[in-house]
């Protein structure tokens, strides 16, 4: 197992969902003896989502998400830097993308100014023992917003046979004032302002993940979350639900090969 590397990409995203979309990460497999020779590891992939409009929304929508994790990963210079491991500490980039939003999504937004979609780049760390893992996360945003965000978790890990592996834990969200700011205050002309969000805590919950092997390159990947909106962000006027229920169905494809001699 390892730790996983998972990018979204603005680009496939913006028009489907405003819905903050970040990390969760797939486990791939255990390597072949071939696979584990090779200096580049990467399974591929998309996903099918259904997941709120936009963070505190009632309205669900269905949306693509890429997938991408790294097995192995060589760098020039330093050799292997991810290696198919089950014990360690781990490090790895970390992206979210928040899509766009606008007043005529919900008569909730009514009153609020356009949000451009946005990019989030940061780093994330953990440590892994066998059955268990913990991670945190540090992202800064770009375009929509230019806040800090963050989020840490932890799971069990259970294989239930060779094919199948099941991941479940808890997770915590939060965010500086910057980006509460943006996605959950008010202003003061609007019909429900004004509200002014601050920065802490956003939400709590919890993943369940399932992922098969159907051979030694595809896989299978379902996943179901929930999260609900604490503090400022369940108290905001354009929140309707505090409570974000997702679940989504993806596949993957591994390729594996060798660039450096």
């Amino acid at each position: 197992m390892t730790s996983v590397i998972r990018l979204i990409t603005g680009a496939s995203l913006v028009v489907f969902s405003s819905h903050a979309l970040a990390e969760d990460r797939f486990i791939p497999d255990d390597l072949t003896e071939e696979q584990a020779t090779k200096q580049y590891v990467i399974d591929i992939g998309v996903a099918g989502f259904v997941n709120p409009k936009y963070d505190g929304a009632d309205e669900y929508i269905i949306y693509p998400l890429p997938l991408i994790a790294f097995s192995r990963f060589y760098l020039p210079g330093y050799g292997q830097i991810e290696k198919d491991r089950t014990d360690g500490i781990f490090f790895y980039p970390s992206f979210g993308f928040v899509g766009e939003r606008s007043a005529s999504d919900s008569s909730r937004l009514a009153g609020t100014r356009r949000i451009p979609w946005a990019g989030e780049i940061g780093l994330g760390g953990g440590f892994r023992h066998d059955w268990f893992r913990a991670f945190i996360e540090i992202r800064h945003g770009f375009n929509g917003h230019r806040g800090f965000v963050g989020r840490a978790g932890i799971d069990v890990i259970s294989e239930i046979t060779d094919d199948l592996t099941f991941t479940f834990g808890p997770r915590i969200d939060a965010a500086d004032g910057s980006y509460m700011d943006t996605y959950f205050s008010v202003p003061a002309g609007a019909s429900r302002g004004p509200f002014d969000a601050d920065g802490g805590f956003k939400s709590v919950g919890a993943i369940i993940r399932a992922s098969y092997s159907l051979t030694d390159t595809w896989g299978l990947h379902l996943q179901g979350g929930y999260d609900r909106l604490i503090n400022t962000a369940a108290d905001s006027p354009i929140t309707s639900n505090d409570n974000m229920w997702s679940v989504g169905l993806g596949a993957t494809y591994r390729v594996s090969f060798d660039v450096f001699d």
